[in-house]
């Protein structure tokens, strides 16, 4: 990759060090967070695109599965996944995964947009991999796609196009679901979709070169909140004994999904337990942001947790698989609310939640749109009043 001069705590899509200077949450939680109003006012009724947002919000389609991005040549991939966004010039990139098969285009793909959110391009950045199911960005803007396959690998790629996907077998090979960089302590985290998974976090040699480095595993009790410790994984490889299975006592997390890097922690999902879970990376402790379980009062208003994202105020924005089709968010107070549906697509799931990098618009899918069929992907854009 050739994109690599940056700093150290360089903001991607607003996934880094700036926000603020707000501090969200800290060494440890009150309780989980509980239903509330949202800060935004309750949903409307849905609109041409059928989506369901708050006053003042208004969404448009960018592309669908199977056929040419408006503006451009390009037919976009078949279920869409995980997500990003990068700085381009004035302009801005959203890159998507292809969570199918090689022979039906697994990979990932790119559009372009200028400054004022014309779509001005759209490209393959990653071609012939396995259930590219999530991922995450790097401060050096490059995007990690990951193969959520028994012991699948992480491609780091290039949003712009230009550099050849590169595969990163030092992180490590296990049914990936997402990464989240660390630019504060020098760590890529990572998730496993297994109903037996774990919490892996890649310590790289030299920040930036992801060619070799250190994979570890959490360590921890059987409870949901305290210290943790990371033990080394003898052989990432996998070539004989699966990964999860390699360190005893390594903290069993039921169905890893989104992770999200920002202020000092990491939150990632689990969807066999419906949690939102907080690594605190400066003291090393685990604490649940959310758990369905533990709603008071009704019922819960988040299940089928994934893809996770956060914006410039501190609220995480948490995709649904299922559920009600839906994405919530989490505010710093610890309340939790809808924040957009989609309607009339039961048999789909949402999928990367991305903020442009100026916060204004939210970029998602949902993976089978109306046709519960792959082939049906439809990825939308969300543009309104965000608080920064």
């Amino acid at each position: 990759m050739e994109r690599r001069n940056f700093l150290r705590t360089a903001v991607i899509g607003g996934s880094a060090a700036a926000f603020g200077g707000t501090l969200w949450r800290g060494a440890a939680f009150a309780d989980p967070a509980q239903p509330a109003p949202g800060p935004y006012g309750a949903l409307q009724a849905a609109n041409g695109d059928g989506i369901r947002l708050p006053s003042g919000f208004t969404s448009r389609v960018i592309a669908r599965s199977g056929q040419t991005v408006p503006g451009t040549s390009y037919r976009w991939h078949s279920a869409p996944d995980g997500g990003a966004t990068y700085a381009d010039g004035a302009g801005w990139i959203y890159v998507s995964n292809a969570e199918v098969s090689p022979s039906s285009g697994g990979g990932a793909s790119a559009v372009r947009f200028n400054s004022s959110g014309t779509v001005t391009a759209a490209y393959r950045i990653l071609g012939n991999t396995n259930n590219n199911c999530a991922g995450g960005a790097t401060p050096w803007k490059t995007w990690l796609s990951c193969e959520e396959v028994t012991r699948g690998y992480v491609y780091e790629t290039d949003p712009w196009g230009v550099d050849a996907a590169v595969r990163r077998p030092a992180m490590g090979r296990f049914k990936h679901e997402a990464a989240a960089a660390d630019p504060d302590h020098g760590y890529i985290y990572l998730t496993e979709d297994e109903s037996d998974g774990r919490f892996y976090r890649f310590r790289p040699t030299t920040w930036g070169d992801l060619s070799s480095g250190t994979l570890q595993v959490l360590v921890a009790g059987t409870g949901t909140s305290g210290p943790v410790s990371w033990a080394n994984v003898p052989d990432p490889a996998a070539s004989s004994t699966q990964t999860r299975h390699q360190v005893s006592g390594a903290k069993v997390f039921n169905g890893g999904e989104g992770c999200f890097y920002a202020a000092g922690t990491c939150w990632f999902t689990t969807k066999g337990d419906n949690r939102v879970w907080a690594y605190d990376a400066t003291t090393s402790s685990i604490s649940l942001a959310y758990d369905d379980s533990l709603v008071t009062g009704g019922s819960a208003p988040l299940t089928g947790v994934d893809n996770v994202t956060r914006s410039g105020s501190g609220d995480l924005y948490i995709a649904e698989d299922g559920g009600n089709m839906e994405i919530c968010l989490i505010t710093p107070d610890d309340t939790v609310a809808p924040f957009l549906r989609i309607t009339g697509q039961s048999g789909s799931e949402i999928t990367g939640p991305a903020f442009s990098p100026d916060g204004s618009r939210l970029y998602f899918s949902s993976q089978r749109g109306t046709s519960g069929s792959s082939s049906g992907g439809i990825t939308y854009e969300v543009k309104g009043p965000f608080r920064s």
